[in-house]
């Protein structure tokens, strides 16, 4: 038996030390190496090698024989596949034009050097230009489209002038953690979780806000249930005490801010007893919590994608922050943290021409499109079925699988099925695989070397095996298809290579790959920078904002057409917004809940992960449940204005009255037949999105729910 100790991530903690082991060069097992600063493996990885060898991997390039959606192929050679690619999406611009190229990625390959080479996670990286873009096209997009964007670019920037990954809540150093609207248990990795829980047993305090009893709700020393999609009101309400009883830090309000006189008023619009009504809460619970938040001097904040999914995700994250700004709380020990570093400079940027054309979404969500610079891939199918604003006919898919992933699936199904050439790079069949011209096999972490970066340090990751089959690194992929397509020198072509490009220089780069770890010595963490310039790039005094200033009423927001203060909207499709569609369909639906077996939809044929959760589940309150005739484990249609989808029962009173709980990621035929036949997205709508993102409404639905 060959063991080893490697550095790693994926199914377990990002970074994180496992002891492998291998016989006749397969992995046996993974454990937890004594030194993982983790000290234990999620739950998906104790299946690691259940994963890694999955009957559904790809291990040969395919070719489609018969028709879009039956999923016929045959196998061909990496030589003919890749000329293959290159040829069909040539002819697409032929005959179409440079814009109606697109690529897509998501996060299936849980690979750092493809999200930096490819550079659509990581929104700050513009040095490596979208995939078709030396083409011409101006439709880079990828799963951005409908997730953390929202909390990691459009609220931060427009408040703050950061990025989310540049605002961190100090747990270490806090008195009192706020968790809202979050569950750190299935973050991918959960350290905040094991942060939280340390803090806990020196006795800070924990509160949880969220829209029903998660797991974090259970080690807190009080939570607080809104209905989904009205934390805005919440916010609000709490600014409100804030303002009224006079809480906020005035030297810093008077100082540092722009709006609190419009704040002020709009939120004298209501009465704290309407804001608590909307939210769901008492006014007596808003007045409690807002003087705890303001009691404790080192009062932290950590929050993440479950806000992002209403009609006004963006401005309730900035109603947020703006609660921890007026309370003096930023950039000092123990609250949140600001850090100006942006880590993306190491990759030298290559130059191309900028497109004459607006990507695809632009219309209709200028400030996403600005931002990211990418396409807003929820327009995808409007471009591809009513060539709005001009037709999309070839698409590269990375990594991504998106019938499982986007809201109103059929429509997304059809919009596949119409392009005149569609290529696919994943791991393991997937939903959208039917429809493909080309299916090519790429390798998971287990099956290549390369770099992550930890905190302030970077780490290898050593290969545990040989790559399965013929299956290949995505970002070699994406070389050889570029190289056909006359630009194969703006992505790395070997390992060396990625290392010198991903770290900035060729010494460092040897270092790595001889040492095994770089240990970066991390700046002197300096506070209050906005009063000493440590948040420009001009090196004044202020927020890297037009205004210099935390901006309450934001000037880029109002630039593009948007309300500049953090106003709250109801949710288009609620109870209070369509009293008449709640008599048919009284429950309030929320999807996207992570669960501890899968990753998105990931995993979900896995046997030994399906021994712990085997069904998708919905979780509902047992009076609902009672007026129902549904009992624990019966299975149940879900029922919504836009189709009815097939769940099992979980029946708890965790779940508030009145709301339910969707698991996403089914809808796969490749999945277990459970999971196959109950894909959440057929239950959401494309066209109801908060209206400054375009994320969709995930997360304040109307439903019913039916006993089969």
């Amino acid at each position: 038996m060959d063991v080893r100790k490697a550095v790693i991530c994926g199914v377990c903690p990002g970074g994180c030390m496992v002891d492998v082991h291998l016989k006749d060069g397969k992995l046996i097992d993974i454990f937890p190496h004594k030194g993982s600063p983790f000290g234990a493996l999620c739950v998906r990885g104790e299946f690691a090698k259940d994963i890694l060898y999955s009957p559904d991997r790809l291990k040969k390039p395919l070719i489609r024989m018969g028709k879009k959606g039956k999923g016929e192929f045959r196998e061909a050679t990496w030589e003919e596949a890749l000329d293959y690619v290159a040829e069909g999406f040539m002819k697409v611009k032929n005959e179409y034009g440079s814009r109606s190229l697109m690529s897509h990625m998501g996060r299936g390959g849980f690979e750092q050097s493809t999200t930096d080479f490819m550079g659509i996670s990581e929104p700050r990286n513009r040095a490596v230009p979208g995939f078709f873009a030396p083409l011409g096209s101006p439709n880079a997009s990828g799963v951005g489209s409908i997730c953390y964007n929202s909390i990691g670019i459009f609220a931060p920037i427009t408040t703050i002038g950061l990025y989310g990954t540049n605002i961190l809540p100090d747990i270490a150093n806090a008195d009192h953690i706020v968790v809202w609207g979050t569950n750190p248990i299935t973050n991918s990795p959960p350290f905040q979780f094991r942060a939280i829980l340390n803090a806990k047993n020196k006795g800070v305090r924990i509160t949880a806000i969220d829209h029903y009893k998660t797991n974090i709700c259970k080690y807190a020393d009080d939570y607080y249930l809104v209905r989904s999609g009205t934390d805005g009101a919440l916010a609000l309400g709490l600014l409100k005490v804030i303002i009224d009883e006079r809480l906020y830090d005035q030297a810093f309000v008077n100082n540092w801010t722009v709006g609190f006189a419009e704040l002020r008023d709009y939120i004298n619009s209501k009465t704290l007893e309407e804001w608590a009504a909307i939210s769901g809460l008492k006014a007596k619970d808003i007045n409690r919590l807002a003087r705890q938040l303001a009691a404790k001097e080192k009062t932290t904040l950590t929050m993440y994608t479950g806000l992002e999914y209403s009609n006004s995700g963006v401005q309730t994250i900035r109603a947020i922050y703006t609660i921890w700004a007026l309370l003096g709380k930023l950039d000092k020990p123990g609250c949140l943290l600001l850090d100006s570093k942006v880590n993306m400079e190491r990759i030298k940027e290559i130059i191309c021409a900028k497109s004459a054309e607006e990507p695809v979404g632009a219309k209709e969500y200028p400030l996403f499109c600005e931002l990211t610079q990418t396409a807003h891939f929820l327009k995808f199918p409007q471009a591809v079925l009513k060539d709005d604003p001009y037709p999309i006919r070839g698409l590269l898919n990375l990594g991504s699988s998106i019938l499982t992933s986007y809201p109103n699936t059929y429509r997304y199904a059809e919009a596949l099925s119409k392009l005149d050439f569609f290529v696919v790079i994943d791991r393991c069949f997937t939903e959208d695989c039917k429809y493909a011209d080309v299916v090519l096999p790429a390798t998971t972490y287990f099956e290549i070397e390369s770099y992550v970066f930890h905190g302030s340090n970077i780490k290898k990751r050593e290969r545990i095996v040989e790559p399965l089959g013929e299956a290949r690194r995505d970002i070699f992929i994406i070389h050889e298809i570029a190289k056909r397509l006359g630009y194969g020198d703006n992505y790395p072509r070997d390992q060396m290579g990625i290392l010198e490009r991903a770290l900035g220089n060729k010494e460092l780069a040897e270092q790595l790959n001889r040492e095994g770890f770089i240990k970066i010595a991390p700046p002197e963490r300096i506070f209050k920078k906005y009063e000493k310039g440590g948040l420009r790039k001009d090196g004044k005094p202020g927020f890297p904002t037009p205004s210099r200033k935390f901006e309450i009423k934001s000037s880029l927001l109002e630039k593009y057409g948007y309300p500049g203060l953090p106003e709250y909207v109801e949710p288009t499709e609620s109870p209070l917004s369509q009293p008449e569609l709640t008599k048919t369909y009284p429950l309030v639906l929320n999807t996207g809940t992570r669960i501890m077996t899968s990753f998105r939809s990931q995993f979900l044929n896995i046997a030994g992960l399906l021994k712990i959760q085997p069904d998708p589940l919905v979780w509902i309150n047992t009076k609902d449940a009672k007026k129902r005739n549904i009992e624990d484990g019966d299975k149940v249609l879900v029922k919504s204005p836009r189709d009815g989808v097939e769940f099992v029962a979980k029946v708890t009173d965790e779940m508030p009255p009145g709301e339910v709980e969707v698991n996403m990621g089914g809808g796969s035929s490749y999945q277990t037949e459970s999971w196959a036949k109950s894909n959440a997205n057929r239950l959401t709508d494309d066209n109801n999105c908060d209206y400054i993102s375009g994320f969709p409404v995930l997360k304040a639905l109307l439903c019913d729910l039916e006993k089969l």
